[in-house]
């Protein structure tokens, strides 16, 4: 009979596989950051239904307590041991220096943070005035469309914000929509990620593109909840100037 042990890390490859390769085929790819978080769930139910007693807790950890302190092992398996304890502290210091080591290399595409809405969205300003009752709405429908990934405090902390790298954007920093005009705020919703030019790609968004579901009257409403929310004030064309 297999180990508890044993059992998680079968479950682990069996949810890797089914993530990686049969869900794709049913619906849209899962980021690298979402299937990290499933398998980490997945092992932290598995390690909480292995261990809820003392003897399952027990059977859960004994190999891995015997494996480091070489309890009853000989030969090839203490030999494996000793390597192991060799060679991992080299690849955490292989993996350190190559994530921080500065590298000569140019980026693949050009950088730019805010690439340039296309010539149909410059100058568009939100028709709507910006009463209580727009307010209102426009946070009425960020709660329902945008709050998921851009959260209920407009902080970029929403329940599906861990799942998406880039992380979605906080509002509340003044280094985001306080930076932009309610036109660029306009084109990004309406577009959404895919909507992007070429340049802006590093910064890719998985932004859905909102004009399929939204009508635009919508989308400037909610430009003025996430702002009066953030407790921030759109750029305008004459502070550009």
């Amino acid at each position: 009979m297999k180990s508890p042990l044993a059992k998680a890390g079968i479950l682990l490859v069996g949810m890797y596989v089914f993530l990686k390769f049969i869900l794709p085929l049913m619906t849209a790819p899962l980021p690298a950051s979402l299937i990290f978080l499933y398998l980490a769930l997945t092992f932290a139910a598995s390690a909480i239904f292995f261990t809820m007693s003392g003897d399952g807790l027990d059977e859960f950890m004994g190999p891995v307590g015997r494996f480091l302190t070489g309890e009853g092992q000989t030969g090839i398996a203490n030999t494996a041991r000793i390597l192991v304890f060799l060679v991992f502290p080299l690849l955490v210091g292989w993996q350190t220096y190559t994530k921080l080591a500065p590298s000569d290399q140019p980026p693949a595409e050009n950088r730019t943070i805010h690439p340039a809405p296309p010539g149909e969205f410059v100058g568009l300003a939100n028709p709507f005035p910006k009463t209580e009752e727009n307010i209102m709405m426009g946070k009425g429908l960020y709660a329902a469309f945008c709050s998921p990934c851009h959260g209920a405090n407009f902080d970029g902390k929403g329940p599906a914000a861990p799942g998406f790298n880039p992380p979605p954007a906080n509002f509340s920093d003044p280094g985001t929509i306080a930076q932009l005009q309610e036109a660029y705020l306009f084109w990004r919703i309406k577009k959404g990620g895919v909507g992007l030019p070429i340049e802006g790609m590093p910064w890719k968004s998985a932004m859905p593109r909102w004009e399929v579901e939204l009508p635009d009257d919508w989308i400037w409403k909610i430009i003025m909840g996430e702002y009066d929310g953030a407790h921030q004030s759109p750029r305008t064309w004459e502070e550009e100037e």
